[in-house]
């Protein structure tokens, strides 16, 4: 039987790479004859460009901006004139210095330095993914990694950051790289927000990037200030634009992607299966084993698993899930298209064991799919069957 393999990570544990090998370790231990193609995937957040890497793009490195100014390396994807681009890679809650949150100051600099160095390969489409960020500046900074000027209202430069917005007088895009003209964009997300009010960037997830309630109004409010003085430049849309669902996700980059860079938004997890080729590697198999570190109902919301779930289901093919914990019911799992689901927890009641030895518990999932793939059980029991500790 041919066995696809399509994770994506177990945050804080695993790659999504390593978690299709654990399970594929898994499998060959008990089934060493059994044809495994690992295909480890993403939601169009972190991951995203090892996913591409994995598809075959090539990995190009650059010197950025970091969320807090300092200069970081961070990687963009390639393969022929396409470029992945991974906002969390130079502008993410990950590379800030120290971890130390700065919901008020972090920029999205780096992002828009990054497209700068996709420019300079010959790129002329570029796939933005847009989880995991630090920074709550509308995109301001990605624009002017592209070359844009913000001034206050005595003509100083606008310093980095959200907050900083609300001193904005003036915007000049007049120096945005001329390349970008010739440039079709992305945005990878599944963020529905818009950019302002109490379903936007800075009242949904600016508490995750360290917001006080006062940091979130004043977030907002400046963000509501970069959208007025935004508006000459770019015409009478501008306003509605700040709330077209996505024009809040990564702080508000999908704001400025969509306004200035005409990015067309779509679901992260159908731009990955795309880069992979997960569609064509379905072709023969007779089980894809999917799974992230949590399934709960954010999962039901277009994440990895569903989206692969959904692919296989059109191929007819059964889908398997592995994940850290479930906080589903069998019912959602089942209605999600999973015909079984098996849990670390399941192995393992102590969730810092499971976190710690993800790869060891997924090797014993992996056995025991493969026991039951050797028995001809793919539509039977959901849990998984076996000692604690295993």
């Amino acid at each position: 039987m041919k066995v696809v393999i399509a994770p994506d990570k177990f945050k804080g544990s695993l790659t999504a790479p390593e978690v299709a090998a654990a399970v594929e370790r898994g499998l060959r231990a008990v089934a060493p004859d059994i044809q495994v193609t690992n295909v480890p995937v993403a939601d169009g957040g972190e991951g995203t460009l090892q996913a591409a890497v994995g598809a075959g793009y090539t990995r190009h490195l650059a010197t950025v901006a970091g969320p807090t100014g300092m200069p970081l390396e961070a990687a963009i994807a390639v393969k022929g004139q396409q470029a992945v681009i991974e906002m969390a890679a130079a502008s993410g809650l990950d590379v800030l210095p120290g971890g130390r949150l700065q919901a008020l100051t972090a920029t999205s600099r780096g992002t828009g330095e990054l497209i700068s160095a996709a420019l300079d390969l010959g790129c002329t489409s570029i796939i933005l993914g847009v989880g995991g960020s630090a920074c709550t500046d509308g995109g301001a900074g990605l624009l002017q990694g592209l070359g844009a000027i913000l001034k206050d209202d005595g003509g100083r430069f606008l310093p980095r950051g959200g907050a900083a917005l609300a001193r904005l007088a003036e915007v000049d895009l007049s120096g945005l790289n001329p390349r970008l003209a010739g440039v079709s964009f992305v945005l990878a997300s599944d963020v529905d927000n818009p950019l302002l009010g109490e379903n936007g960037a800075a009242a949904v997830f600016g508490p995750q990037k360290g917001a006080s309630p006062e940091d979130v109004t004043t977030l907002d409010a400046a963000l509501a200030q970069f959208v007025r003085v935004l508006g000459p430049e770019l015409g009478a849309g501008t306003a509605a634009m700040a709330h077209v669902p996505g024009s809040g996700a990564a702080g508000g980059v999908g704001f400025a992607a969509l306004a200035v860079l005409e990015a067309q938004r779509r679901r992260g997890i159908d731009v990955v299966i795309e880069l992979t080729g997960l569609r064509d590697k379905l072709a023969g198999a007779g089980l894809v084993i999917t799974g992230e570190g949590s399934l709960d109902t954010q999962s039901l919301e277009g994440k990895t698993p569903i989206g692969v779930a959904t692919e296989a289901a059109a191929a007819g093919v059964p889908v398997f899930a592995v994940c850290g914990r479930t906080l589903l019911s069998d019912t959602q799992l089942e209605s999600a298209g999973l015909a079984q689901t098996f849990a670390l927890t399941d192995l393992e009641s102590d969730v810092s064991v499971c976190m710690a030895e993800a790869g060891r518990l997924l090797e014993s999932i992996g056995a025991e799919i493969g026991l039951r793939l050797l028995a001809g059980d793919i539509a039977g029991g959901r849990k998984l069957e076996a000692q604690r500790g295993a």
